[in-house]
């Protein structure tokens, strides 16, 4: 498994390829990677996400989970930029519980790329977010993309 780690606005973020395509996105910074031309691209749009040139992603994704999980990665990534839905609304959508799709968002395995941070609570708070420094990140990236609100 390839991987290469870089610096965002949110914290350094290790990317990890296998295959030919991109597994997940972890959170922190890992020593002794090598850049591939699909991390390479990876970092690329990502440096054009946070710099508010870009807002939807072209890679490869092969992210290990349930096949509920999956369904659920696959609904996030159809909400456009700067915009959200609640979880209860994605769980009617899915025919799931909101605690399900929770749940599913908690173990993103490519936050960001498949934007979790996009799902908030039935009142149109935040609710919760897995990433590093947790709601400040969620607002940070829902800022970044002008979310103003459900």
């Amino acid at each position: 498994m390839s991987y290469l780690s870089i610096h965002s606005p949110i914290g350094d973020l290790t990317l990890f390829e296998e295959d030919g395509k991109l597994v997940s996105i972890d959170w922190g910074w890992v020593d002794g990677g090598a850049e591939t031309p699909l991390l390479a691209e990876a970092r690329s749009q990502l440096e054009h996400y946070f710099d508010g040139q870009r807002q939807d992603f072209d890679l490869p994704l092969a992210p290990a989970g349930t096949a509920f999980q999956r369904r659920v990665w696959d609904a996030l990534q159809r909400i456009p930029y700067g915009q959200a839905l609640r979880y209860g609304d994605l769980a009617a959508e899915l025919g799931s519980g909101p605690r399900a799709i929770g749940g599913a968002c908690g173990r993103n395995p490519l936050p960001v790329v498949i934007p979790c941070h996009r799902v908030v609570a039935a009142d149109g708070s935040l609710g919760g977010y897995s990433g590093v420094d947790g709601i400040d990140t969620k607002r940070a990236l829902l800022d970044l993309e002008g979310f103003k609100g459900v």
